[in-house]
């Protein structure tokens, strides 16, 4: 077969190679063109197959890197949101304990929680502050939000705290007054309804100037609580049935879910 190409392929240079044809002479050279573009095509094909094969190689590593780089992206963002996120958090809680020292002189340890008990009956917390760093029972706990809690048992490295929630009739409970009207209304707080996820303000004077939407903080009466810790917002009230004195309901300001860090109220002298 190559010696026929060879063969035809001569023949028709020879043939091209003059001047002047005689009919047999083109007869033959179109035969020869005619036979050569049949071979000729595959091999063009098998060189575009390959070529294609090739950039379709190409195509598929750029993919890959393609995809690579955006989930790298995708990954770096989501850590961005994250740090950023924290930093707001982290900002705003800065921003609560400079503005309380303007107004107490408190101290506020921040703390981490690291647990929080299953039993619906018993919601305490576990913080990663104890004994060594000052802390004792009956040590206010809130965020930036307001009042949670107060601290119930202290072990060296570890605090349970009980949420102000777990308040009942049995419990001394909080003294309590309305901010802006701390020499003319007062009250305890002394329970928590789980159904209207109120709290309680009781043992209100008859002419006590309280209204709704007043917010309640800490009296600090009984040197127990320090004074100036936000509860909540004064939702409704009522009197009770032999009129002397009145009950609120008492909305809370924190809120109570996927706290992270909270902050350990210190007075002055309480670590000593």
């Amino acid at each position: 077969m190559i010696s026929f190409i060879l063969f035809i392929a001569v023949i028709g240079y020879s043939i091209s190679s003059r001047a002047g044809l005689t009919v047999p002479e083109k007869f033959l050279r179109d035969t020869t063109a005619y036979v050569q573009q049949w071979f000729y095509k595959p091999a063009g094909y098998i060189a575009g197959l390959f070529q294609d094969i090739g950039n379709l190689r190409s195509v598929y590593e750029e993919n890959e890197q393609l995809r690579m780089t955006a989930a790298a992206y995708a990954r770096e963002k989501v850590e961005y949101n994250l740090i950023q996120q924290q930093n707001e958090r982290l900002q705003a809680k800065l921003n609560f304990t400079e503005e309380q020292k303007k107004m107490y002189d408190y101290k506020y340890l921040i703390a981490q929680v690291v647990a929080v008990s299953p039993d619906a009956f018993n919601r305490t917390m576990t913080i990663n502050l104890g004994t060594r760093e000052g802390l004792r029972e009956r040590m206010a706990v809130t965020t930036e939000d307001g009042m949670i809690g107060f601290v119930s048992e202290v072990s060296e490295l570890t605090s349970t705290v009980m949420p102000i929630t777990s308040l009942n009739d049995e419990e001394s409970g909080i003294s309590v007054t309305v901010l802006g009207k701390q020499n003319q209304s007062f009250g305890i707080l002394s329970g928590y309804n789980s159904e209207t996820e109120h709290m309680l303000m009781t043992k209100i004077a008859a002419n006590d100037p309280i209204k709704k939407h007043d917010i309640v903080i800490t009296s600090g009466l009984g040197n127990i609580y320090p004074r100036g810790m936000v509860i909540g917002k004064v939702d409704s009230i009522q009197d009770s049935d032999i009129g002397l004195t009145r009950t609120a309901n008492i909305k809370l300001s924190a809120n109570f879910d996927h706290l992270n860090e909270v902050f350990v109220v210190q007075t002055p002298g309480a670590s000593q």
